[in-house]
């Protein structure tokens, strides 16, 4: 153990130092507040945001003259073919434009700085020594990044509904199966797509947490992680390799798309949660059993 770690454990008199729960919630607004106020947060944010809005005005521009737009039965990408005729279908278009490159590639730099980042800034020790405690503060490293995925995910959403809402009419939706639901419903099920897109992310932020226990480099850590997501990526789209390929935290990224049948199809959507489950287990122990001992020397 490291005397950064005694000090967490052992107060003046020598008896056990317990960090109290609001102690702990004060750590977590405090890296939530942190996080959120770093430029390069807000700037992924801010290109996140941007992308349902040149989506939205892009289907406007093509459809100006004969009001069509792309083709396809509204699987995954195919939902740009509703936009013209239900503003809400560009929620589910931008969801699935930036869920496979741009949203894990923003929670891959959160995850990746995590760690190493307070590490390369010299500020982990004195976090440990707060007292925090390597679990602990591991643990709300891991929550923080967590928060990340869920607010990404709600501003390209929020960012979608109002440029759709601007842009093209609002009402009934028709669903993939050709059945008619109402816009509240609608609205229902875009907001549970984006709480599965958001914990379609648990697994790559689980990653990148790990990969940040194995550096003191903040950009070496944020590259590693953002290349171990390209490279899965392309693994994804051999055909030779199918047999690994349900094994891949990204392979079932675009079930969502599922949530809008009637009735809902969930075999896919389950295997996708319970494989972003088996990454969050697996790599947060790793991370876990690397950082807790790790020798803290910044």
């Amino acid at each position: 153990m490291s005397q950064a770690d005694v000090a967490v454990v052992a107060g003046a008199d020598g008896t056990a130092v317990r960090p109290n729960p609001l102690w702990t919630l004060g750590l977590l607004r405090s890296e939530l507040v942190t996080t959120l106020r770093r430029w390069r947060t807000l700037a992924l944010l801010g290109v996140l945001a941007a992308v349902p809005i040149l989506v939205g005005i892009s289907v406007k521009i093509e459809t100006s003259g004969d009001g069509q737009v792309g083709r396809g039965g509204g699987g995954g990408p195919a939902f740009i073919s509703q936009i013209t005729n239900n503003g809400l279908f560009l929620v589910f278009t931008a969801l699935a434009a930036t869920l496979p490159f741009f949203l894990p590639m923003a929670v891959g730099v959160v995850a990746g700085d995590a760690i190493a980042g307070e590490a390369n800034a010299g500020t982990l020790r004195y976090l440990l020594v707060a007292p925090a405690g390597r679990t602990r503060l591991l643990l709300t490293k891991y929550a923080t990044t967590m928060a990340f995925c869920l607010l990404a995910t709600l501003v390209v959403a929020a960012s979608a509904l109002a440029v759709g809402a601007l842009l093209f009419p609002l009402g009934d939706l028709t669903t993939i199966s050709g059945t008619q639901i109402s816009f509240a419903e609608g609205l229902g099920r875009a907001l549970l797509i984006a709480l599965v897109v958001a914990a379609s992310l648990t697994g790559i932020a689980a990653l990148g947490l790990f990969v940040s226990t194995l550096t003191s480099s903040g950009i070496a850590a944020m590259a590693t992680t953002v290349g171990l997501l390209i490279t899965v990526q392309i693994l994804d789209q051999i055909p030779q390799l199918h047999a690994l390929q349900p094994y891949f935290f990204s392979h079932y990224w675009l079930s969502f798309a599922d949530l809008m049948r009637d009735p809902v199809y969930w075999d896919d959507l389950v295997k996708n949660l319970e494989l972003q489950a088996l990454y969050a287990a697996v790599f947060g122990s790793a991370a876990w059993a690397r950082f807790t001992t790790k020798d803290i020397t910044a």
